[in-house]
């Protein structure tokens, strides 16, 4: 894994870590008008991520199957949904605004809880990271160097707020400033982690990655979803959300198309 790479998956968890020490500044925890919008841009980018960074590589590298390109797409995305329904359901976790856990019965602290649900929706996003890093270094696909640092930072711009959107409430909970920051950082953590090991896997199995890329969409996708998409829409002011998530979206596909 040459250095170029390495920057290339350490740029998100950047992203975070730069969020989460938001808690040293900020005094209260942030609106829930911000938080929305944030929401709302995060869920933007990720799907527009979906798309241009994977669904539509998936597919291209698939060519040679003629009018069934698009099969090793649907089978991965279907896969990465299930994968991350699975998740849900092994992994005790709390969302935001939500006074119910998820997944199994646990006495884990609430504050561990809400930490895990971002810990979770995050671990796609560092696999997409990662299968395309995979795909530029393998040589004989259409994935350059730049389209794989645009996905990077698309990352990274929207995990800035969601490093700040964990350690405010962890603060809030009454955690110390330093212990809120750190609580921030360890979720992102799993990106760089979860990269790595796609990188290795798709290295090892380079006929897998059409598979590989479509996983990570339709991990992303079942994220946006069943998590991003409530947390933006529920309640009063769901428009912020909706235009903040055309905002996310836009840049991102900007991004993949100006840079990759």
């Amino acid at each position: 894994m040459n250095i170029e790479v390495i920057y290339g998956i350490l740029i998100p968890f950047a992203g975070t870590t730069l969020g989460a020490a938001g808690v040293f500044f900020m005094k209260k925890e942030l609106s829930d008008l911000v938080q929305r919008a944030l929401t709302g841009f995060a869920a933007g980018v990720m799907v527009a991520a979906s798309v241009w960074s994977l669904l539509i590589p998936a597919m291209e590298q698939s060519e040679s199957l003629g009018r069934l390109a698009f099969l090793p797409a649907a089978v991965g995305f279907w896969i990465g949904i299930l994968f991350l329904l699975l998740l849900d359901h092994i992994i005790p976790h709390l969302h935001r605004n939500s006074e119910k856990a998820e997944g199994p019965k646990s006495k884990l602290a609430r504050t561990t809880m809400l930490v895990l649900a971002v810990t979770l929706h995050n671990i796609p996003e560092g696999m997409a990271v990662g299968v395309v890093y995979a795909g530029y270094l393998t040589g004989n696909t259409k994935i350059t160097a730049m389209g794989a640092l645009a996905l990077s930072i698309g990352i990274a711009i929207q995990n800035f707020p969601e490093g700040a959107i964990i350690s405010m409430p962890l603060r809030a909970e009454g955690m110390k400033k330093s212990k809120a920051f750190v609580g921030g950082t360890l979720s992102g953590i799993v990106e760089p982690i979860s990269a790595a090991i796609t990188i290795l896997a798709a290295g090892l199995i380079v006929p897998a990655l059409p598979y590989l890329l479509s996983f990570a969409a339709g991990a992303m996708i079942y994220v946006v979803v069943e998590e991003l998409i409530p947390e933006m829409s529920t309640g009063e002011h769901s428009n912020i959300g909706t235009l903040f998530f055309g905002v996310g979206f836009c840049l991102m596909m900007i991004l993949d198309v100006a840079l990759g």
